[in-house]
């Protein structure tokens, strides 16, 4: 199928910003107090709304305690962590290639745009999408339901043309929810179990190859 429209997630499918957001984690996890693991026992964080991994870090489902370890956490982020992260190999020509191809692109992160606008900015991405979708700084749309749900309305897009690409659970769910057909990506921080596991359209090694998946001609 040929899909009008292409969601992108940003963390682990534009990008890799694992030493940015584990390290930043550690940081807002040492200033509550509490245990640090190691960067590489952090690679599940990388996905979900830090609230949700903070709430698992500090066994704790007190929003109050929630939000003060993401205020540290941006301490470190906003200014060093946002740019620790690196362009996923293939990518940049991938999305040129489907707005070439006449499609659409928006981001839709569980990031705050504020954060998301300035790392796809600062890649070079930004020309090739309409708009990068976020969370606010408050955590509202960090779900990626709410958050797709609100990009389609935004956008008056219709959810049978759209494709949504993520390489964690949370945006095959988001996508099922909405009637989106979802892709998952193998070079990100889901295994092909997760991915799998909220049966995509399909789960793809690689940028080529998910440039196949959504019709690419020139793929």
């Amino acid at each position: 199928m040929t899909y009008k429209t292409v969601l992108f997630d940003l963390d682990g499918t534009l990008t890799d910003p694992f030493e940015g957001i584990t390290r930043s984690i550690q940081y807002a996890l040492e200033r509550m107090g509490a245990e640090v693991p190691a960067e590489e026992d952090l690679r599940w964080c990388i996905g979900p709304p830090l609230w949700d991994s903070f709430s698992a870090l500090l066994d704790t489902q007190d929003r109050a305690i929630q939000d003060e370890a993401v205020a540290f956490y941006r301490e470190r982020f906003t200014v060093t962590g946002l740019y620790e992260n690196t362009l996923i190999e293939g990518i940049d020509g991938l999305v040129s290639d489907l707005v070439a191809d006449g499609r659409r692109l928006f981001v839709a992160t569980s990031k705050p745009h504020a954060y998301a606008g300035k790392i796809v900015e600062h890649f070079g991405l930004m020309p090739y999408f309409g708009k990068v979708y976020g969370s606010e700084l408050d955590g509202t749309r960090s779900a990626k339901a709410e958050l797709i749900e609100h990009i389609l309305s935004e956008e008056g897009l219709s959810a049978s043309d759209c494709a949504m690409i993520g390489d964690r659970k949370h945006d095959l769910i988001g996508a099922n929810a909405n009637k989106v057909d979802g892709f998952g990506v193998m070079w990100g921080y889901g295994s092909r179990d997760e991915l799998e596991g909220e049966q995509p359209v399909a789960v793809v090694e690689t940028p080529t190859a998910l440039g196949a998946a959504l019709g690419l001609r020139s793929a």
